[in-house]
């Protein structure tokens, strides 16, 4: 029973001391996304489910949750917001070559087609954020339409 005990206190002492560090928050002012719109001009719907499901893992700007504050959420949802901007950072659209564009157009197509994105772990908190069949199908033809202008070679304006 000891031995509990101090296992016990020792994980009690580690949470309380994780309160006290908390990773760098993924936080950016000014049109972060800009560039992304501009280039490929989704409808307002569709930048409407970017922004409520797509940004917060996938730009330089994440809205957090009042539970963020609390480790190790604050590290679990740090680790999906820096994995998620290592697949796709639309803040950093306008960097990416015209063949990576049109790859990562792709790939969201096939993630969202397959319901990987957004996570589920995500939609189980943010309600708002799983996309209809609707939506689903909206960007399916918006990415095939914007693909079709970055295989032509022509950047969007």
């Amino acid at each position: 029973m000891k031995l509990l005990k101090k296992i016990s206190l020792g994980v009690l002492v580690v949470f309380v001391a994780m309160q006290f560090f908390s990773p760098t928050k993924n936080t950016s002012a000014g049109k972060h996304t800009e560039a992304f719109i501009k280039q490929t001009n989704p409808s307002p719907e569709l930048k409407t489910s970017f922004e409520t499901s797509c940004y917060d893992c996938h730009s330089n700007n994440t809205e957090y949750p009042w539970y963020n504050n609390i480790a190790p959420i604050s590290y679990l949802l740090a680790g999906h917001v820096k994995d998620g901007k290592e697949h796709l950072n639309f803040s950093e659209w306008e960097n990416y070559s015209l063949d990576k564009k049109d790859r990562l157009l792709t790939e969201i197509e096939e993630q969202v087609v397959n319901g990987k994105m957004p996570l589920s772990q995500y939609t189980l908190f943010h309600k708002n954020t799983e996309l209809t069949t609707s939506e689903v199908n909206k960007l399916v033809e918006w990415v095939r339409q914007t693909r079709i202008i970055y295989q032509l070679g022509k950047q969007p304006k």
